[in-house]
């Protein structure tokens, strides 16, 4: 189980070398990501079937709160508004103000009232009420601290709920494992990817139960259903 981790400023991180390295990252990305936001949708539409079945795995139900964990432009919105319905609600965070923007005007777009869009560091990012499920797309393995965003999300669940990750790897084993070098150098160009980070782990450490469900592209994209079980 999650425990507190140690109270640092939430735009930095921490103190010496960590909260540079911490901050450091964050800028990255915010670059980053803003610099693709107008590319994002179209890498997106190739993920939609393994975003779609992620989805499935939260089962969600009208009613449900939703905490999503950099959501980019809001390519999940529409699908997790239906699920949950105007009764439900859905919070979702990112840190690049131009993806913040388009998640925005989509909201507007269609006119949903109960879907909020907050700029936050998802390692320090504090909410009001606790969710009912969780989800993270091709976002966690870019965090600047996967462990304390895991931790994040596991304090923000109620007992029981569900928290879906799909997320993307180097090739994890087989002759093709030859490539990885050469796509670890891609990922961290093109998205900001956390060398250091391992998400499956991280997932495994905190929450009572982790199982990857899903594998596709070689097991280079994966999903994983971890649960946050009561306390009793």
């Amino acid at each position: 189980m999650a425990t507190d981790p140690r109270e640092r400023d939430p735009a930095t991180g921490g103190s010496g070398s960590v909260d540079e390295a911490h901050a450091a990252h964050l800028e990255r990305s915010r670059t980053v990501w803003n610099r693709w936001s107008d590319w994002y949708e179209m890498s997106e539409r190739d993920f939609e079937p393994m975003r779609e079945a992620a989805i499935d795995r939260l089962d969600l139900r009208p009613g449900d709160r939703v905490l999503e964990i950099g959501c980019g432009p809001g390519v999940n919105f529409e699908r997790l508004r239906d699920d949950i319905g105007e009764s439900g609600e859905l919070v979702a965070v990112d840190y690049s103000p131009v993806m913040i923007e388009k998640a925005r005007a989509r909201i507007d777009a269609h006119g949903w009232e109960n879907v909020d869009v907050r700029r936050a560091d998802a390692t320090t990012a504090e909410f009001e009420e606790p969710f009912d499920a969780a989800l993270a797309t091709l976002s966690l393995a870019v965090m600047p601290d996967i462990p304390r965003t895991v931790e994040t999300v596991y304090r923000s669940l109620i007992p029981d709920a569900t928290f879906v990750v799909f997320d993307i790897r180097p090739i994890p084993d087989g002759p093709a494992r030859v490539l990885n070098p050469v796509l670890r150098r891609f990922l961290r160009w093109y998205a900001n990817w956390n060398p250091d980070g391992d998400v499956a782990a991280s997932l495994e450490a905190v929450f009572e139960r982790s199982e990857i469900v899903d594998t596709y592209m070689h097991g280079t994209t994966y999903t994983v259903v971890c649960e946050k079980r009561d306390a009793d």
